[in-house]
């Protein structure tokens, strides 16, 4: 519109000139060389203007002429790009659907058309990847780190490929070189602080991630977060050597992460054992409050040793006031009143999950009917139910299975991989050794309370039902997972860590028929001391 109404003025323009000149004739004489030109004005300029347009057009020509060579060179160049570009399009195209020839083509033309361009490089490399040319690929990317514009790019194809054979050293100096040119690289970051926490170096860990947030690379929430995963994995590892420290860490860890359950659990042990019960109780109710779980139960319930269980159970119902429905809550509030005797609350806490009852209510049942009512049968009854009850939660990374939290996978190196959730293809969690445990001694304890007095002193302790050793500790995988080999002392799980548990059948069969007929103990049975103790 704007360019029409421009247009449009200048043509009144002209045309208003035009007339201007129309209205006011006159005469232009000229004598020169015995030649006598004589016109009007308007004549006279219109000859002029002729004369210019001529002079312009004849100028065009000429310099087109001589241009020539430069416009014929120019055009074969720019069909060549073209056509370079072209097979660069065609090249990423045959690289997402999976045309390995098509793609090499590609990268082959793209090359020859129009040299080593950074996405012919590429492209290149991407094709080499396809092809499984890892050789290839890696030169590709060296080349690429040659280059100021595409440094980063090959820096971070070395990493990828010497993660993927496996050489974790090649792949650790690739992050480094990278996070130093670009501290704000979130991938550079990532590899170079998951490579030091495998090393056990968390300092240099936290170091990288300061320096990582500090060029803009981490939001406020996410850097609280790794901070906090960080911390509380130097004060998992400094807890036994440096008490003071790794309390001090936790304690942090848990202000910048208060659903950070690791960092709960371990700040509120350690300042129980330094006499801050007060202190460790907030830390405790905060996490408990957001994210039930059963190690910030089992801390809060040990934070006073000299406390009777009654009291124990009282303090454990202030903790799940909260969130009184919850699985977790329900399950810390009915082992509480088993330990105090309180049998009649165990029931009433426990009775709205019997419908659907997971491994561990099904534990607690068959430890409540052999604590409250002698009744072995009825405890047997629960622990054969437990062998096909739904799964408990657990520490998943990975599909890893782990009876502590750590900081990263071992699996992939991911920080902050551990998830607590029902874990996929095993038949139990770890968690369950320690109900597991609270079950042999109730269905022991109510064996010995019905034998004759003399019986009892002579009676043999009674074997760890098959069931219950089929639930909390089976023997074999069912579908193992390497650990990674180069895990420090400080993330790596022990042996007793990793459970990893068998198909069950839906039908218990065999297994309740040997808890039930069995009553000798396994030569050598050896068992682990209650959670917490």
């Amino acid at each position: 519109m704007i360019r029409l109404i421009v247009y449009l003025l200048i043509l009144a323009g002209i045309a208003f000139g035009v007339a201007w000149i129309a209205d006011r004739p006159g005469a232009l004489t000229v004598d020169w060389q015995g030649w006598h030109l004589e016109t009007s004005v308007l004549v006279a300029f219109s000859a002029l203007l002729v004369l210019v347009a001529v002079a312009i057009l004849g100028w065009s020509v000429l310099r087109l002429v001589l241009r020539s060579p430069d416009l014929l060179t120019g055009s074969l160049r720019n069909r060549r790009a073209n056509r370079g570009w072209a097979a660069i399009s065609r090249g990423l195209i045959a690289v997402g659907t999976g045309d390995v020839s098509g793609a090499r083509r590609a990268a082959s033309d793209a090359e020859r058309l129009i040299g080593r361009e950074p996405l012919t490089q590429l492209l290149a490399a991407q094709a080499a990847q396809l092809a499984g040319d890892t050789a290839g690929a890696e030169r590709a990317f060296q080349a690429m780190t040659q280059t100021a514009s595409t440094r980063l790019l090959g820096l971070r194809g070395l990493h990828v490929e010497a993660r993927r054979r496996g050489d974790a050293d090649a792949a650790q100096a690739a992050a480094e070189e990278a996070a130093e040119l670009e501290p704000g690289l979130i991938w550079a970051a990532d590899a170079v602080i998951e490579s030091r926490c495998l090393t056990g170096d968390f300092d240099g860990a936290l170091a990288m991630l300061e320096r990582e947030a500090a060029h803009g690379g981490l939001d406020r929430a996410a850097h609280r977060r790794r901070r906090a995963v960080l911390l509380a994995a130097q004060a998992q590892a400094q807890e036994l050597t440096d008490p003071a420290t790794a309390r001090e860490k936790a304690v942090e860890a848990a202000k910048l992460a208060p659903t950070l359950v690791p960092a709960a659990e371990i700040a509120g042990r350690l300042l129980g054992a330094a006499g801050d019960s007060r202190k460790a109780a907030k830390i405790l109710e905060a996490a408990f409050a957001t994210t039930p779980h059963p190690d910030l139960a089992e801390t809060y319930l040990h934070l006073r040793t000299g406390d009777s269980v009654r009291e124990r159970l009282k303090r454990m119902r202030a903790l799940t006031a909260r969130m009184p429905s919850h699985p977790e809550s329900v399950m810390a509030l009915a082992s509480a009143a088993i330990d105090a005797q309180d049998f009649a609350t165990a029931r009433s806490v426990l009775a709205p999950l019997l419908d659907a009852p997971t491994q561990r209510i099904c534990l607690l049942m068959a430890e409540l009917e052999a604590a409250e009512h002698n009744d072995v049968g009825k405890a047997r009854e629960w622990t054969a139910r437990a062998v096909r009850a739904p799964r408990d939660p657990a520490w998943v990374a990975d599909g890893f299975v782990a009876e502590r939290w750590g900081p990263i996978s071992p699996i992939t190196g991911k920080l902050d991989a551990f998830v607590w959730k029902v874990p996929p293809g095993v038949a139990a969690s770890p968690v369950l050794e320690h109900e597991a445990e609270r079950v042999r001694a109730a269905i022991q304890a109510a064996i010995e309370a019905q034998l004759p007095a003399p019986a009892v002193v002579a009676a043999a302790p009674v074997e760890e039902p098959a069931v219950i050793e089929a639930v909390a500790v089976a023997p074999e995988p069912v579908d193992p997972v390497p650990v990674a080999p180069t895990l420090p002392p400080a993330v790596r799980a022990a042996p007793s860590d990793v459970i990893a548990m068998p198909n069950l059948p839906d039908d218990p069969g065999p297994e309740a028929a040997s808890f039930l007929e069995e009553s000798e103990p396994k030569a050598g049975a050896t068992s682990r001391p209650p959670f917490g103790v």
